[in-house]
């Protein structure tokens, strides 16, 4: 039996361009999303001084140990917050963030804008997509440009789909 022209099996590829090639990137997170995680880490930072100047929290205690180690992942949680940059071109959608979120375009079946209207000045608008093997991810963008181009990726992915 012969392979098909191209060799390729299953359904064709999703191809989508941004409309600013080669690429367009937005900061993840809004400001205001940034400046409440600035002030609910940086208060739990002052909390602690004070309970320690305060003599409630013992320099050798489990207590001690717990807190500080919760505040250094709410710190590193922060940093990536504050950071985390979308990437969006011809072959990927990219996030910064704990660790890379990475998504094929040519691999997608599926994508859904997700966005709180009224609120998209403190909660980012997120792009919900799928594969065609079902690995899914969620990718944020605080700048209208890119929602923008999230909404009309997914009307062409949609179309391309048949859905």
């Amino acid at each position: 039996m012969e392979t098909p022209a191209g060799g390729d099996f299953g359904p064709p590829p999703f191809r989508f361009l941004p409309s600013r090639p080669p690429r367009m990137q937005s900061a993840a997170y809004s400001p205001a999303f940034k400046a409440l995680a600035t002030v609910l880490v940086f208060g739990a930072c002052a909390w602690l001084v004070m309970l320690w100047q305060g003599g409630k929290l013992g320099a050798g205690s489990s207590l001690a140990t717990w807190f500080l180690a919760a505040l250094a992942m709410m710190l590193y949680t922060w940093w990536c917050i504050v950071r985390s940059v979308t990437t969006l071109d011809g072959e990927q959608l990219k996030q910064t963030w704990v660790w890379t979120k990475k998504m094929e375009l040519r691999e997608l079946a599926y994508g859904k804008l997700i966005r709180v209207r009224g609120l998209e000045w403190l909660i980012a608008p997120r792009l919900y997509v799928r594969t065609l093997l079902g690995k899914f991810n969620v990718f944020y963008a605080a700048e209208p440009a890119m929602v923008a181009e999230f909404e009309r990726l997914v009307k062409e992915l949609a179309e391309f789909r048949g859905r």
